[in-house]
């Protein structure tokens, strides 16, 4: 995952980011739609990460869930072991294209409340996260 700092730093100190694209690096956790609850919980867990970037069957980027999230819903009075991550997912959130400019990113994560953003390609495919860094 790659961690963007949003406050501003001195010139010298921070690199320059003109687009989401930029700004991050492949490697951070993806999980498939179908996955349970639990095992999503896991996974988030040993990766030492505070969300998991989901996607479907076919590669496409359908929401980011938080540690937050998973653990309302396991925690729900509806829960069964066999709520899948696509059961929770509800709206797909907040997206932006790798082209996105950093300033947009950063005032589109402000405008929604999030500290993580999925960066997709023109495809749908999410190659990583923009995160804000604590």
């Amino acid at each position: 995952m790659t961690l963007v700092q949003m406050q501003p730093r001195p010139a010298s100190a921070t690199p320059v980011h003109s687009t989401a694209a930029d700004a991050m690096d492949t490697g951070g956790p993806q999980v498939c739609d179908d996955m349970t609850v639990e095992v999503a919980l896991a996974v988030m867990v040993s990766a030492r990460t505070g969300h998991l970037l989901v996607c479907d069957n076919d590669g496409l980027c359908t929401g980011l869930l938080t540690q937050a999230q998973l653990t309302a819903a396991r925690d729900s009075s509806k829960y069964t072991d066999r709520i899948q991550l696509r059961d929770i997912l509800g709206d797909r959130g907040p997206l932006t294209h790798r082209v996105t400019t950093m300033a947009d990113a950063e005032h589109a994560m402000r405008y929604s409340q999030v500290d993580a953003l999925p960066v997709v390609d023109e495809h749908g495919s999410a190659p990583d996260v923009l995160a804000v860094a604590r």
